[in-house]
């Protein structure tokens, strides 16, 4: 049938289904969750009205600056993401497309989701709090630890947590700051040991970061090239591997003294 039309008259016939397709992908819902910089908070002060860390059972010390752990914020589990949106996601710096089962666990609906972020959350608290004391070799049997920080899920928030801790109780160790008096962010999962892990969305969240006022961004060394991807101008990029390895930069940043890594 369509051998016998003229060129012209074949090709509209063939645009045909090709203009539904595209109409029907540009209406559907796609498997995608649109993502931005999302909220910071410093864990060395208050969320919403309450201490994010509380320490009973040893001394602790007065802080200047500021520890701020960072998030995305991402279209719901539910959403309908649709083809405009993802088009216009794709053209813009503070936005970022991504599968949505790399945001979401597959399989589980709104509620499972929220309990699974919860638990990934207060799961990090703990072992931030392990490292955090393992790494001052203090008891955690005397010492205890409370991390409370409202609508926030996940485990990216551990190596801020873990040095919240430690500036509360140690500083620097020669009576200072580990910040320096700076606004420091940053992110990255952290385990008993110290070892910092990825956590992803490092482009959105050094946007967070230096919206909030931080000059400074602990990111985790493996995330390097995707952090300085988009870098926001007047942000110092600092990779970590280890608690000890951040610490180290930090003091080393405050004091003007050793060599401070950088991505």
């Amino acid at each position: 049938m369509l051998s016998r039309l003229s060129r012209p008259k074949a090709l509209a016939v063939c645009a045909v289904p090709v203009v539904a397709l595209i109409a029907t992908a540009a209406l559907a819902p796609l498997p995608f969750s649109l993502t931005q910089p999302g909220m910071t908070a410093n864990v060395l002060g208050e969320n919403k009205g309450e201490p994010v860390i509380t320490i009973t059972g040893a001394e602790t010390r007065k802080t200047k600056g500021q520890l701020r752990m960072t998030t995305i914020e991402a279209t719901g589990p539910d959403a309908s993401v649709g083809l405009g949106d993802v088009i216009d996601s794709w053209f813009r710096t503070d936005r970022a497309v991504l599968p949505r089962d790399a945001v979401y666990p597959s399989g589980k609906d709104t509620k499972e989701i929220e309990q699974h972020n919860t638990e990934q959350m207060e799961q990090s608290q703990d072992t931030a709090t392990e490292a955090a004391l393992n790494y001052l070799d203090l008891d955690p049997a005397k010492v205890k630890v409370d991390l409370e920080l409202a609508n926030v899920g996940g485990p990216s928030a551990g190596l801020l947590f873990s040095l919240g801790i430690v500036d509360k109780l140690d500083g620097d160790g020669s009576g200072g700051d580990l910040t320096g008096g700076r606004v420091i962010a940053g992110t990255g999962t952290i385990e008993a040991d110290g070892k910092v892990g990825p956590v992803g969305g490092v482009g959105l969240k050094t946007q967070a970061a230096r919206r909030d006022g931080a000059t400074v961004f602990l990111v985790p060394e493996a995330e390097c090239s995707d952090a300085k991807s988009e870098l926001p101008e007047g942000l110092r990029l600092i990779p970590v591997t280890t608690l000890k390895g951040a610490v180290d930069s930090l003091i080393a940043l405050e004091k003007g003294t050793g060599k401070v890594p950088s991505c």
